[in-house]
């Protein structure tokens, strides 16, 4: 069975940095595609980060490139995001997730099959 269990979402004023925590389990990781969505009531869900432990390869959004970065710890347990600089404008429920799918820049425009429960990050300004 798919676990993805978020950790650490939280308040913090504009130019702050938050570190999400999902942990991961019930399926083979480096086989699939594994990253961070986000959702502001009213609007859809949108991909922030995805990447692919096998070959290593990373991808986000354009507005927090530079600003984000997606990792897991060395066992592959537990996927993050660290996020620096936050703005306003990522004030959202943020989500982890997985697919079973090739994973490309295209990946974060897709459909994905699991997702956690979401945790709040709220941005003051």
């Amino acid at each position: 069975e798919v676990q993805l269990v978020e950790s650490g979402g939280g308040l913090v004023q504009a130019g702050g940095s938050l570190r999400l925590s999902c942990a991961i389990s019930g399926f083979p990781v480096d086989e699939w595609a594994i990253g961070w969505f986000r959702q502001v009531p009213g609007n859809e869900r949108e991909g922030v980060a995805c990447m692919d432990t096998k070959h290593g390869k990373k991808y986000y959004k354009e507005s927090v490139k530079g600003r984000f970065t997606i990792s897991t710890d060395n066992a592959k347990t537990t996927l993050y995001l660290q996020m620096n600089d936050l703005k306003p404008a990522d004030t959202a429920v943020y989500y982890c997730a997985a697919d079973y799918r090739w994973v490309s820049a295209d990946s974060l425009n897709g459909y994905w099959d699991y997702f956690g429960q979401g945790v709040e990050v709220t941005v003051s300004s």
